[in-house]
């Protein structure tokens, strides 16, 4: 089905005022926006124009009950100097889930993949070149009808906004297992990308930042015991040449890397299991030498190797080595680099 997407483009691009070498995380924009509005029950005038401040009535609804979500992905060149995006269907599919469960309208999947592409094709000249970098693609969703009162809104903005991204970790990272606050439970809202999830993260992310570490490594709400994901990625270990990583519970996230990453590695032969796994487990096969490695993988992060865990004043060391870890990663820049060929059939050509 192709949509009538609406085209405003700016009088003069912002882009050559931008230093591609000094990538501000978050703070840097392009010059264009996808936008799109619901009422009366079906979504209305799709189009891209300049980005702008977006005007709010004190009683926005998403300010005031949270129904709020988004997701996160990437575009990026391939040696060709080609736009492509990442299994963009994925993420267009885990956004109407997290709307579901927000109690919020569905966003036509196909009018999203559409946009994605129009939006990153007008500002394609603000994809990075340098190596590891991509532009980020913010996809959200907020209820914006005016109106105080506890139930779903009638209304709702669909924004699309792109922003440069150099790498986040040069470095392996330290993860700080959280044993006081908590992330998610079975029956909340943790499978779904919602924006709560992230604010009550923030406090607990800040103290294991003072504490040294990069992320909270988050554990479920009853025991304190069993792993569910870090701040931004899912995680997996490698025990005994077997990868392990948590199975989804309806507290962690269905992550698109997390998908990617289990079907990459058991198409190269690797054993995937997705099961519980305890802290105690990881403490054993630490000591007793089984734990090979440990990473965890996200659209912002890549894949990001882990150097330590701390948990309960001690520290659980992992292998300085992450071959199968880099592997993936490779493969996924070699694949969206089309440097390696895409028998996945995971990149989108814009």
């Amino acid at each position: 089905m192709s949509y009538d997407i609406k085209i405003t483009k700016v009088e003069k691009s912002k882009v050559s005022e931008f230093d591609f070498d000094n990538i501000p995380l978050g703070r840097a924009f392009t010059d264009h926006m996808f936008v799109c509005e619901y009422a009366n029950g079906q979504w209305n005038n799709p189009r891209i124009e300049p980005l702008k401040q977006i005007s709010m009535h004190p009683a926005t609804m998403a300010l005031h009950y949270g129904q709020a979500i988004f997701e996160g992905m990437k575009a990026t060149l391939d040696i060709n100097g080609n736009a492509m995006l990442f299994r963009p269907e994925k993420n267009a599919h885990r956004l109407n889930f997290s709307a579901d469960r927000l109690g919020m309208p569905r966003f036509p999947e196909e009018l999203f993949v559409e946009g994605l592409k129009k939006l990153v094709d007008i500002d394609r000249s603000w994809i990075p070149t340098q190596k590891s970098s991509a532009l980020y693609l913010r996809p959200f969703m907020y209820a914006d009808e005016p109106f105080i009162g506890m139930r779903a809104a009638t209304h709702y903005k669909f924004i699309i906004i792109a922003s440069p991204s150099g790498p986040i970790y040069n470095k392996r990272i330290k993860l700080y297992a959280e044993t006081e606050y908590v992330r998610a439970v079975k029956g909340g809202t943790g499978e779904a990308k919602a924006a709560g999830n992230y604010a009550a993260a923030i406090l607990p992310t800040e103290i294991a930042k003072s504490k040294g570490y990069d992320q909270v490594l988050w554990l479920d709400a009853h025991e304190f015991k069993y792993i569910q994901e870090a701040g931004t990625m899912n995680v997996f270990f490698r025990i005994n040449d077997e990868f392990i990583t948590p199975s989804l519970d309806g507290a962690i996230l269905n992550g698109i890397s997390r998908l990617s990453t289990i079907e990459l590695l058991r198409d190269k032969g690797y054993k995937v299991t997705e099961r519980l796994v305890s802290m105690d487990e990881i403490i054993e096969a630490s000591n007793n030498g089984t734990l090979q490695e440990a990473f965890g993988c996200g659209t912002a992060v890549g894949v990001a190797m882990i150097e330590e865990i701390g948990y309960r004043n001690q520290t659980i060391h992992v292998s300085k080595d992450n071959p199968v870890g880099k592997m993936v990663m490779e493969t996924i820049v070699g694949l969206r680099a089309a440097t390696i060929e895409d028998k996945y059939g995971w990149i989108v050509s814009v």
